[in-house]
């Protein structure tokens, strides 16, 4: 039976949008340190992980796809029991109810298979429901990292969460807990 857990798809679309953003960001690293221009990093993960708007979003958009995962699971034991009641029968079932009960069959399995389309598919409610929930939050993120390096007067902001891999860093670039600040979460509110 196909089941598609929901956290390795929101996994997986987390892991792709990362992986477009560091290969920009390499690009632009790259034309920045040729051309010598000040640049900061700031971790998204540590910064959305300190706001609780941001965690209560992403525990709901959880709760409400691991409901949905749960009904697409039942259509498809539902399947499973009716072709297991089929074939129990079959040698048994006249042809007109042999069709008919594969109709019902086939009638489930597109049923179910709509369901997880309607719910989980490219343009699903999954995929609405995490940029009605989510997305406004990192709206926030990013323009306070925009506030922050006009502040600065920083050519750039690199992102090291995920797929950034720096062997050093100097946390004296590190703006992360300056966007908690503008944001209203950080330790030091007030302080520039």
């Amino acid at each position: 039976m196909d089941k598609h857990p929901i956290s390795p798809f929101l996994t997986e679309m987390n892991h792709m949008m990362k992986k477009i953003f560091v290969t920009m960001t390499l690009l632009v690293a790259g034309l920045s340190f040729a051309l010598a221009q000040k640049t900061g990093y700031v971790d998204t993960d540590y910064i959305l992980n300190q706001i609780p708007e941001y965690k209560t979003a992403q525990d709901e958009v959880e709760r409400i796809s691991q409901q949905w995962q749960k009904e697409l699971e039942k259509k498809y034991q539902d399947i499973e029991r009716l072709y297991a009641e089929y074939q129990a029968q079959e040698v048994l079932l006249p042809e007109d109810v042999k069709q008919r009960k594969q109709e019902e069959i086939f009638a489930a399995e597109r049923e179910a298979k709509e369901y997880r389309e309607q719910k989980f598919g490219y343009d699903g409610e999954l995929f609405a429901l995490q940029e009605a929930k989510v997305r406004p939050i990192q709206d926030k993120v990013f323009s306070a990292v925009e506030k922050i390096a006009q502040r600065k007067r920083l050519d750039f902001i690199f992102d090291k969460a995920g797929g950034v891999t720096w062997l050093y860093t100097n946390a004296l670039y590190d703006a992360s807990d300056e966007v908690l600040t503008e944001l209203g979460y950080g330790k030091e509110a007030g302080d520039n």
